[in-house]
């Protein structure tokens, strides 16, 4: 189907301006018959035929497998990431629209401020909610909210939506469920609360595993919190050491109405598979929808997959048109640009682009994956990533590619004392340990390779904290400022790539000011870190047990 009309630019720029006028007039109802067609795209659901490459990204060899990314021209040039809109839809914005939030009291306090303006949606994706008094602060705030608009026409249609985990959402008597049921009751027409349920967790298995042991199966780790048109991408929960002192990484895009659309398309989605919760504390599925552990798991997953891929195909479609009507009229007067409505509209100075990016591999989407291996393979020649992980344990490709390539990694994880399982009572306890081992490990390939130049390991600590933090900031080559960061819930390990469901965006920008942004937030970070040496592994507190030596490669794949 031929979305825009087949009128050369150059004559179109020639004409008259009645002829602008009239084009106007026309594309105007069009662009707006672009919600009708959702349903329409969704059946036909056009994958990109780089999603027909993913089991060939598990090497790491052969580059010639992988989507090409020009990465020729100037050092400076973002053109050479242009590829990830190939897989993805592709968001012109400002830079200034970009803020970076650093702490999380500014996370908690951005979102309340939110929340209490919030006219028409609000929108929470998130692991859990916690069950303290911040927690519920929160939820009296949209509760707030909620009550005002029954009471101000302008706000009347005011929608909530939260999306949680069904397993770490249950887990206790006082849990997620039971903080939320009474905005449920209260507010029956204006809030729905889905419960993702992984569909790896049925059977014998779902009965056998305790409370807590369930978890390692598969979880729901997206985190996006939107507020009308505003939206914070983060890693961070909705839990009060998230509020407190777990730092984590947050990024909020103010007024981007468009990516704001995409998230709430893409949490209805897996909220439309997932379980809905009801006010008496029980959980179904919507009519009509496979159930997740008592249905077929190939239907569920195939079904979920064509719910998900129809959100990412639209908006793609749908962007790509916008963006080719407003290179049409790019020298049109305000007053056309006015009749063509909101397909009109965008930044006047776009010199940052957003690429939303998610991993779900229990339903073979595999988007994150490809772009974060991509990234890694096409990497110019002494070009720099630092790469952070609150849970250092990288998969196998992401390890050769590190190890492979001829980038310069600067690698950030936790310590043992701000790990988020240092403390815990039982086998957990012993998690913190575990990824002692496995960073030793990864830190003896990098020495016997003779690459401890290139590739540095840093360990996070700040005293009474807990770090949570994830992602990259890559600087191209002889560039002293990021152009490219991966901000979002993914890991690099490998419950991210094959368990979790999980978001993040691909930020690439040229503004000046959101770069310095970007370089203060990794340099925030990195100056609460030591390096990495040999000797580190000697200090008595990076004793690993001879058992959790043993059992660490069998249970590395479930934390």
């Amino acid at each position: 189907m031929q979305l825009s009309p087949r009128i050369p630019h150059s004559a179109v720029m020639a004409a008259p301006m009645e002829v602008n006028r009239l084009l106007a007039s026309v594309l105007k109802p069009f662009a707006a018959g672009l919600t009708r067609l959702k349903v329409g795209l969704r059946r036909r659901e056009r994958r990109s035929s780089y999603l027909l490459l993913a089991p060939l990204l598990c090497e790491t060899k052969p580059q010639a497998d992988l989507p090409s990314s020009p990465c020729c021209g100037s050092a400076h040039s973002i053109q050479r990431f242009q590829w990830i809109g190939e897989l993805v839809p592709t968001f012109g914005i400002s830079g200034s629209q970009v803020k970076i939030l650093n702490s999380p009291s500014e996370f908690y306090g951005t979102m309340k401020e939110h929340i209490k303006m919030a006219k028409k949606r609000i929108v929470m994706a998130s692991l859990y909610l916690g069950t303290g008094p911040l927690e519920q602060e929160l939820v009296d705030c949209i509760e707030e909210t909620l009550q005002r608009s029954q009471e101000e026409p302008m706000i009347s249609d005011l929608r909530v939506s939260v999306l949680l985990d069904c397993i770490r959402g249950s887990r206790g008597k006082k849990n997620s469920r039971t903080m939320l049921i009474p905005l449920l009751k209260k507010f029956p027409n204006q809030v729905r609360v889905a419960l993702y349920h992984t569909p790896d967790l049925r059977g014998i298995l779902k009965f056998l595993l305790p409370e807590r042991f369930n978890e390692t199966i598969g979880l729901q780790h997206i985190k996006v919190y939107l507020f009308d048109n505003n939206v914070i991408i983060s890693g961070a929960n909705l839990s009060d050491s998230y509020f407190m002192n777990r730092q984590d990484r947050y990024v909020l895009l103010h007024n981007c109405q468009e990516i704001a659309d995409f998230f709430d398309e893409l949490v209805n989605a897996v909220s439309d598979v997932s379980l809905q919760l009801q006010h008496n504390d029980t959980a179904d599925v919507k009519p009509g929808m496979i159930h997740p552990f008592t249905g077929n798991r190939a239907d569920f997953c195939a079904a979920a997959n064509k719910r998900i891929m129809a959100v990412v195909n639209e908006a793609r479609s749908e962007q790509q048109f916008r963006n080719h009507i407003r290179d049409l009229f790019e020298n049109s007067s305000e007053e056309d640009l006015h009749v063509l409505g909101d397909i009109g509209t965008a930044p006047k100075f776009i010199d940052t682009w957003i690429y939303p990016i998610i991993q779900m591999r229990p339903f073979e989407i595999r988007i994150d994956e490809q772009v974060t291996e991509t990234l890694m393979i096409e990497a110019e020649a002494n070009s720099k990533m630092y790469l952070t992980s609150g849970y250092f344990n990288l998969t196998q490709a992401y390890m050769n590619l590190i190890l492979g390539t001829s980038t310069d990694y600067q690698i950030l994880l936790a310590s043992p004392e701000v790990n988020g399982f240092f403390g815990a009572r039982g086998v957990a306890g012993a998690i913190p340990s575990a990824y002692v081992y496995i960073a030793r490990q990864f830190y003896n390939r990098v020495y016997q390779s003779g690459l401890q130049d290139r590739i540095r390991l840093h360990e996070y600590f700040r005293k009474g904290w807990t770090f949570h933090a994830k992602g990259l900031w890559y600087y191209l080559s002889g560039s002293k400022w990021p152009c490219l960061t991966l901000i979002g819930s993914p890991n690099f390990g490998y419950r991210s790539v094959h368990r979790d469901l999980e978001a993040q965006l691909a930020i690439v920008t040229e503004n000046h000011k959101l770069q310095q942004q970007l370089k203060q937030e990794q340099e925030h970070l990195y100056c609460l870190s030591n390096e990495v040496l040999t000797t580190t592994f000697d200090q008595p507190n990076r004793y690993v047990k001879l058992w959790v030596k043993l059992v660490t490669p069998l249970i590395k794949n479930f934390f």
